[in-house]
């Protein structure tokens, strides 16, 4: 399977702990992977995801922007090549900290996409 992201569906994030975010589903059940979603965040300028924790682990890697990923009480500056692995368990959350928009990877376990 090759497919390009311009020509996925993005849908809003829509939970009131997320401001300007929206998700594009890259790889899951439907293309095959079974265990495993990918996903293309993206957060808009002044936007950002839940703060918030859950049972699994995820990988995130950053493709633009500039941002900030908060895990417990420690704020990581990151842009465009960098990549974090999210313990499971562990207080998160992705801001945009720049005026373009901030895009990212993330890859999590099927019961974290449910």
């Amino acid at each position: 399977m090759v497919n390009h992201s311009r020509g996925v569906l993005t849908k809003d994030i829509t939970t009131p702990e997320a401001k300007n975010a929206k998700i594009k589903i890259l790889v899951g059940p439907d293309e095959g992977w079974d265990n495993h979603v990918m996903r293309e965040i993206i957060v808009d300028s002044g936007g950002y995801t839940p703060h918030h924790q859950h049972a699994w682990p995820h990988i995130n890697y950053i493709l633009e922007g500039i941002g900030a990923l908060r895990m417990e009480e420690d704020v990581f500056p990151v842009v465009a090549g960098s990549y974090a692995y999210v313990p499971a368990h562990t207080m998160h959350q992705f801001q945009n900290t720049g005026t373009e928009p901030f895009r990212f990877i993330c890859i999590v376990p099927i019961e974290g996409h449910r």
